[in-house]
């Protein structure tokens, strides 16, 4: 830098130029001096021209919003089956496979039949031998009642053979009944499922000895299509259930898994408990669903949702553009200058992601869902994709595509 400039410097601030490290300090200082306050003032200008903030908006619409009452629900079966032996014997056959679909009729396992066999063909000998002997009888009971109309033997004696022949038309009797029960205890000999169902793990194993008075059983039969959902919901919800529960009107039932995410099956209202639970201030209901894909199991935790009914054309609005205070709730409505408002709102139900507006707001205005922690009332915002904003590199206005 050239002296007389230095000098002048000097002069200017005050400093008398008689030494040179003085000199060089007090000129360092006065650049530090500069530096801060051309600092000062774009500072103050930056201020003074905040940028715009950005926020996502979306419109206020009228729509239908369905009601649902929330629970958590317990998956039961129809029927559950524990497959036990009806007649004693060796387990020799089991023809199922662990975790396997079966229908009702279809062959499960088998018992040694050989006793049962042996004891029919003994019940079988005996009916023929006491049917032998009960045609014997007949003819003779014709004999003596010819014998006695011709006054050859006494009505005693006739009187006789009629009951004896009465007695063995018993004994045919119950020859035939026994047969008739071996019959029955021989097709127990081969176990079959009673209802339709998922078969669950195998509780015997063939070669052991099988009894009608074992508690475990074989196996245990759950039916899955249709199944059961059993939840619960509050006293003070039972008007709005009752008010849809008609014989023409089943109310629909979502059921959810436990984040809620994913929806396992769709089914209908079937009834509702006759009491209220005192303890818990709940009643149980009983959900029925189709279950054709397997995805509801029983004893399973599932949430539900029963819808209650449908409010038709009313203001909605995202649930996240709602704000909360101590004593009120409100939206940033925006502005066409590009400006938000603050606007008190009132609120209704809540179902997902949409709230019910019954004060506050029409359709068609545009509410801040996104960007509304940076916002105040006036707050200058951009809305990319839709509303004009200035380049930070060239300075011109532009539309964002």
């Amino acid at each position: 830098m050239p002296n007389f400039l230095k000098t002048k410097i000097y002069e200017l601030i005050g400093i008398k130029p008689f030494n040179r490290t003085r000199r060089r300090i007090s000129f360092f200082l006065f650049l530090i001096y500069v530096v801060f306050a051309v600092h000062g003032c774009t500072h103050g200008r930056d201020k003074d021209h905040k940028p715009p903030i950005p926020v996502v908006v979306q419109q206020v619409k009228t729509a239908n919003l369905p009601i649902y009452i929330s629970a958590l629900g317990t998956v039961t079966a129809n029927y559950t089956v524990t497959v036990k032996t009806q007649v004693n014997g060796q387990l020799m056959k089991i023809l199922f496979t662990e975790g396997q679909l079966v229908n009702a009729g279809d062959l499960l396992a088998q018992i040694d039949p050989r006793p049962y066999e042996a004891l029919l063909t003994q019940y079988q000998g005996q009916l023929l031998r006491d049917t032998a002997l009960l045609n014997n009888a007949n003819i003779d009971l014709k004999r003596y009642q010819q014998l006695w109309r011709e006054d050859s033997v006494a009505k005693q004696t006739a009187d006789t053979q009629a009951s004896l022949v009465k007695q063995y038309e018993g004994a045919v009797k119950i020859d035939q009944g026994l047969i008739q029960s071996t019959y029955v205890s021989l097709s127990y000999t081969n176990i079959t499922s009673p209802i339709s169902g998922r078969v669950g793990l195998r509780l015997v194993d063939p070669g052991n000895i099988v009894s009608t008075t074992d508690t475990t059983g074989i196996a245990v039969i759950t039916m899955l299509t249709p199944i059961d959902v059993i939840f619960a919901i509050p006293e003070d919800n039972l008007p709005d259930v009752m008010k849809g529960d008609q014989p023409d009107k089943n109310l629909s039932v979502e059921a959810y898994d436990r984040q809620q995410n994913k929806l396992l099956d769709t089914g209908h209202l079937l009834t509702v408990d006759n009491q209220i639970d005192p303890t818990t201030g709940t009643v149980k209901l009983k959900a029925v669903f189709n279950n054709e894909k397997y995805q509801l199991f029983p004893n399973q935790f599932v949430n539900i949702r029963l819808l209650v009914t449908t409010l038709e054309n009313v203001t909605v609005v995202p649930t996240a553009a709602i704000q909360h205070t101590s004593n009120s709730s409100f939206v940033y409505v925006l502005n066409p200058d590009q400006t938000v408002s603050m606007k008190t709102v009132e609120t209704g139900e809540t179902t997902d992601d949409t709230t019910l507006i019954k004060n506050g707001l029409t359709p068609g205005q545009s509410v801040v869902t996104d960007g509304a922690d940076k916002l105040v009332d006036g707050s200058k915002v951009s809305v990319p994709g839709s509303k004009m904003a200035k380049s930070e590199k060239t300075g011109k206005r532009h539309f964002f595509s």
